[in-house]
């Protein structure tokens, strides 16, 4: 168990980071992963994106190693920095107030159930041919759905009308797009955050450790 102590004011950055390790930890690997994306030659590339992706090929040949590295790549690393902004804004958070056990169970679980569902649709729609079945290697890498059950978690850390505001905000962005025929990958956003907002059962009981 991480024992908490109290914020460092004289390392605000490094008190910042140790507050939230996962997070940190995670988007430290897909800094990591990133870089060798940019570096690595296009064959290498294709073979590294395609290999870590979590179609349905992948999932039917390796689900383990599809399901987990998917979620440490991202396809554009020119949107790393975003990303970062991003994991402080959502993932941060929620750590900080859940701890990183519950955090990472809500995250972890979003991921799958999003990535699975998703792709059933997908191999739905090619065995009706309403999809080409090119798209059983379709590259489906990245950290969205875990943002986006975060986003859904953190709803119940808001106060009173504010709650409903963002829960209005959070519904019309990640909903929007099916409404208007999104792909696989909107579904699985739109699965992620319901499983977020699925998760109030266990923001019941916040971290009662002191952040660091």
């Amino acid at each position: 168990m991480i024992e908490h102590t109290e914020p460092e004011p004289s390392r605000p950055l490094w008190s910042w980071i140790r507050t939230s390790p996962g997070t940190h930890i995670w988007l430290l690997i897909i800094a990591v992963t990133s870089i060798v994306v940019v570096i690595a030659p296009d064959r290498v590339e294709h073979v590294l994106l395609h290999r870590n992706s979590s179609n349905i090929h992948e999932l039917v040949k390796y689900p383990i190693r599809a399901l987990l590295g998917s979620a440490f790549w991202i396809e554009d690393p020119a949107s790393l920095a975003l990303y970062a902004v991003l994991f402080e804004f959502f993932h941060a958070p929620v750590e900080r107030w859940l701890g990183t056990l519950r955090w990472l169970v809500i995250v972890a679980t979003a991921h799958i159930v999003a990535t699975l569902a998703s792709q059933k649709v997908l191999l739905m729609a090619i065995q009706d041919n309403r999809a080409p079945h090119s798209m059983t290697h379709v590259v489906d890498i990245g950290v969205s759905y875990g943002l986006a059950a975060s986003v859904g978690v953190l709803t119940y850390r808001l106060p009173g009308p504010w709650r409903w505001l963002y829960l209005a905000g959070a519904v019309t962005f990640f909903g929007m797009p099916l409404i208007t025929g999104g792909t696989f990958t909107d579904l699985g956003h739109a699965i992620a955050l319901a499983v977020g907002l699925l998760a109030w059962p266990l923001t019941l009981h916040p971290d009662p450790r002191p952040a660091r």
